[in-house]
């Protein structure tokens, strides 16, 4: 199951790649996160885990294990019969905007029905991000 949004921010890719890369502070900006917390000290890099609690979802650890800055970072969680797999995009726009992709890929033997149990879910996830992503860069 995949599942894709984006949205135009305006706003430069090193801003909005500072705030989407700081995982802890989401829950400010995204009803999606309810708590995230980073499991080592430090900036986001390839390698690094954080523990995120989302509304009607069981709590995850994401692992980072694609990141070329300020461009994309993709972080991966298992569970029972799931991998799931999302991709955090910013494409450069003229006028110094980007515009943000956010992907929700899941595999596994049981992907197909969890996409079918929580599909609207998280559709509904990943649009609160890139809203409250897109709020959060724009701000003054």
């Amino acid at each position: 199951m995949r599942f894709v949004e984006s949205v135009e921010i305006a706003a430069d890719a090193d801003r909005v790649w500072a705030v989407q890369t700081d995982v802890e502070r989401w829950p400010e900006w995204t009803p999606s996160v309810t708590s995230a917390r980073r499991l080592e000290p430090g900036p986001l890099t390839l390698g690094a885990t954080a523990r995120l609690a989302q509304p009607r979802l069981r709590p995850a650890v994401w692992r980072v294990t694609e990141f070329d800055p300020p461009r994309l970072f993709v972080w991966e969680s298992d569970s029972p019969g799931v991998r799931s797999r999302g991709e955090h995009r910013l494409v450069p726009l003229a006028g110094g905007r980007v515009r943000a992709e956010l992907v929700m890929a899941q595999t596994g033997p049981l992907a197909g029905l969890v996409g079918l149990l929580a599909g609207r879910t998280i559709r509904r996830y990943l649009r609160q991000e890139a809203d409250g992503l897109r709020r959060r860069c724009e701000r003054a």
